[in-house]
């Protein structure tokens, strides 16, 4: 069985209005070694990101003074730290829209707290992990090029801004360029061995990944769905 990632010492940001949900989250998280930060709006919460430099946010969306859809953006202007939103708005729409500013996963109110540690250990995860080897490929799909060993995906000479889980989506298709990757073995390599199922996860990462690389998304040409199997890259 696989463990869990240490996290000691692991910085986290928590920002929502609600005191019970700060408390609650503040007690379990510094009971599992991490280092918790909270704040209450989305102005606090974007001057304690600058303070603290934290490794992973669980941000809510629902704040009293901005919206949290604009302290992502703020976030996404200077970090890519891994920010998992949490909001009591479940709607497909919100979560497409937190998924396409950058955030990199999205859970629902009222969240169960293993669940909620299970993302935020995966995140942590995710973002933490080392490029292997020291020479890595250049992969020119033409429509963009990533580059492996920076870990960095540029568009027509433009940086694109990839969140660490969209990336790791990405660099497990690419490494395997041109072959089938199921998509157990891509929800197990990319959000760990408790997501298996959660395949409804690949359809809306990939999508975020098209509109942001292809040409014409709805038409993909580099990534590509196999029904039911899973998802190829080819040039």
């Amino acid at each position: 069985m696989t463990q869990p990632q240490p996290v000691e010492h692991t910085r986290v940001l928590v920002v929502d209005d609600e005191p019970q949900i700060l408390r609650a989250l503040r007690i379990n998280l510094n009971a599992r070694g991490f280092d918790v930060t909270t704040a209450s709006t989305g102005a606090g919460a974007l001057r304690a990101a600058a303070q603290t430099n934290p490794q992973v946010v669980i941000l809510d969306l629902g704040l009293p003074d901005i919206d949290g859809f604009e302290v992502l953006e703020g976030l996404r202007g200077w970090t890519t730290v891994p920010v998992i939103v949490l909001s009591a708005r479940t709607d497909s729409g919100d979560k497409v829209q937190a998924l396409d500013a950058g955030a990199d996963d999205y859970v629902t109110k009222p969240f169960g707290m293993e669940e909620l540690l299970a993302r935020l250990r995966a995140a942590v995860r995710r973002a933490s992990a080392p490029t292997p080897g020291l020479e890595e490929p250049v992969v020119d799909a033409g429509s963009f090029v990533v580059d492996l060993r920076a870990k960095l995906v540029t568009r027509d000479g433009t940086d694109v801004h990839l969140t660490p889980t969209e990336w790791g989506v990405l660099e497990m298709l690419v490494r395997n360029e041109g072959k089938l990757v199921g998509q157990r073995e891509l929800l197990h390599e990319v959000w760990g061995p408790s997501y298996d199922s959660q395949t409804h996860y690949l359809r809306v990462y990939l999508a975020g990944l098209r509109r942001k690389l292809e040409p014409d998304p709805t038409r993909p040409r580099h990534l590509i769905t196999e029904a039911g199997m899973g998802y190829r890259f080819v040039r």
